[in-house]
């Protein structure tokens, strides 16, 4: 498991301090890969040391970054980006199906930048770490309000410091998330696509007006996906403009 000790960047700080929290940003936010130099946020590392911005402004700053958003938004199935949004930004999984349905919209609707804004600017964000934290992995730790099935969910996405966020592409949390049900420890799935009981799951997703549903344009429509095939369908609707509604489990 990753560290849950807070590293905080205090008033009184050194430039070795600022420099041990842009590794713990990067390590924390990127899902520990090997950043390399021509990869690191110059300007913003920059503005960091000066005191221009807080942590928190860093933390969304590499959250924008093409670093993130190539290998978590374009890479990986919607389901695994968000989870793993949870995890990088507030250390913890996703708790229900209606918070990954509400961010799944909320990044179709309103694009990338809203869809990491809304973790940062949370209360939950602000609560956990305030402007000066680096988020950290809160998920093991007993939390007044949390399921006890979060430890299990945790270690799903947290399989310990060898471990880079990037290399796992499906979702490893929508089975139990949408049953609402706790899962089991198990090794990580590495493969590209859905697999196991998700795949064998069927959700709905509710959508409005679709162009290709022009003659009902104004009509919501019922789409019926089995899990492994909820990134294509996701973009497909994406691309033809309809508005997703919610994501729901078929029981």
């Amino acid at each position: 498991m990753a560290t849950i000790t807070p590293i905080e960047l205090w008033p009184t700080r050194t430039l070795e301090d600022v420099q041990a929290v842009i590794r713990a940003v990067y390590k924390q936010v990127l899902g520990n890969p090997h950043v390399m130099e021509s990869e690191r946020l110059a300007s913003a590392e920059s503005q960091l040391k000066d005191g221009s911005i807080t942590v928190r402004e860093f933390v969304r700053a590499v959250g924008k970054s093409d670093f993130y958003r190539s290998r978590y938004f374009e890479q990986c199935a919607p389901y695994r980006f968000i989870e793993l949004n949870f995890k990088h930004f507030l250390g913890r999984p996703p708790q229900s199906q209606a918070e990954i349905s509400e961010h799944i919209v909320r990044c179709v609707e309103k694009g990338y930048d809203a869809e990491i804004d809304s973790y940062i600017d949370s209360e939950e964000y602000q609560s956990a770490f305030g402007e000066n934290v680096v988020p950290y992995n809160r998920g093991v730790q007993t939390q007044v309000g949390r399921s006890q099935v979060t430890y299990n969910r945790t270690f799903a996405l947290d399989r310990g410091p060898s471990q880079i966020s990037s290399a796992v592409k499906s979702s490893q949390l929508v089975y139990a998330v949408a049953t609402n049900s706790p899962n089991k420890i198990k090794p990580a799935d590495v493969s590209l696509g859905g697999s196991g009981e998700a795949n064998k799951k069927k959700f709905k997703i509710l959508v409005r007006g679709s162009k290709f549903d022009s003659p009902r344009r104004f009509s919501t429509t019922e789409y019926i996906v089995p899990g492994d095939r909820m990134t294509p369908q996701i973009q497909r609707i994406n691309r033809t403009g309809g508005k997703i509604v919610s994501i729901t489990e078929i029981v």
